[in-house]
């Protein structure tokens, strides 16, 4: 299994920069994507949260298998671990400020009882590159203040961003970690998008791909890919070469394992969760009592 190499300077420099301004806020949300809510999570900046609260907000739902979904959202506010989804453009903000309203309950009763009324709430939003955090964050503020790409890396600095009359957002670079422990994180971390095409194989991630959808989802992938059964319970190998081949690429196994993972992103094989809440079930999470 081929191991994904990256962590550029600019981000150990917004780690350190969202370590700093975390005692500046009151809240942090922590965007992770829906479709693998656990691999992208960086273990970094759960370290550095400590006792401040969070919120787990789960992005692109309209992405990620529904039942999935709220599995994963049950099994977070059963660790208590306050957790949500968004489809990041869709009711998104009333949402995340009835989340933020129940979480700080205590702390805003306080500030009522001292007469403080206006204080608005400043929330940080932290995050792996690519998980949605600018459109999210755009949809609240309602302008197009945060860029966007479908590509990692496109938020380059931190800013504060109004959001309806009481947030005060603080928008921050997407931030990896410098290593996996496990090689199949930065696999599902690639077919989603969240690393650089650039910095991985082509053919490793489809086989990846492969390997899940057959299992997951055999009926669209066959008809997707015009695939006999022999080839559907051939190696993977031979499956990604015989689409490539349908695909009028001949023997261009690169062409073949490129459209595959674009396809998959742009949900021709339709809604998928890469990770199953099975695999984390009954293991304590690093903030599991950061909220308590």
């Amino acid at each position: 299994m081929a191991v994904i190499q990256w962590y550029p300077g600019h981000m150990a420099k917004a780690l350190r920069q969202a370590k700093e301004n975390l005692k500046t806020v009151d809240i942090v949300l922590e965007l992770v994507d829906a479709r693998l809510p656990e691999s992208s999570r960086n273990p970094e900046l759960v370290n550095i949260l400590e006792n401040k609260p969070a919120i787990i907000v789960l992005t692109k739902m309209d992405l990620a298998d529904p039942k999935e979904t709220q599995q994963w959202i049950n099994y977070y506010e059963t660790t208590g671990q306050p957790a949500v989804a968004v489809d990041s453009t869709n009711g998104s903000l009333k949402v995340i400020e009835k989340k933020i309203n129940n979480v700080l309950a205590d702390k805003l009763e306080k500030r009522q009882e001292k007469g403080i009324k206006s204080k608005k709430i400043s929330v940080m939003c932290i995050g792996i590159p690519n998980v949605g955090k600018s459109t999210l964050l755009n949809h609240m503020v309602k302008k197009n203040v945060a860029s966007v790409g479908d590509k990692p890396g496109v938020t380059k600095k931190q800013q504060w961003l109004k959001a309806g009359k009481n947030l005060q957002l603080l928008d921050t670079p997407g931030i990896l970690w410098p290593k996996f422990e496990d090689p199949l994180v930065g696999q599902k971390l690639a077919l989603t998008g969240a690393i650089k095409d650039q910095l991985f194989h082509d053919d490793d991630i489809a086989l990846y791909a492969l390997e899940f959808f057959k299992k997951k989802a055999p009926q669209k992938l066959q008809e997707r890919y015009r695939l006999t059964n022999e080839e559907m319970t051939a190696s993977d190998v031979d499956t990604l070469l015989a689409i490539t081949k349908n695909a009028g690429f001949r023997d261009d196994y690169d062409r073949g394992a490129q459209r595959l993972i674009q396809d998959i992103r742009k949900q021709k094989l339709g809604r998928y969760t890469l990770d199953p809440v099975l695999q984390v079930a009954g293991k304590t999470t690093k903030k599991e009592t950061r909220n308590e």
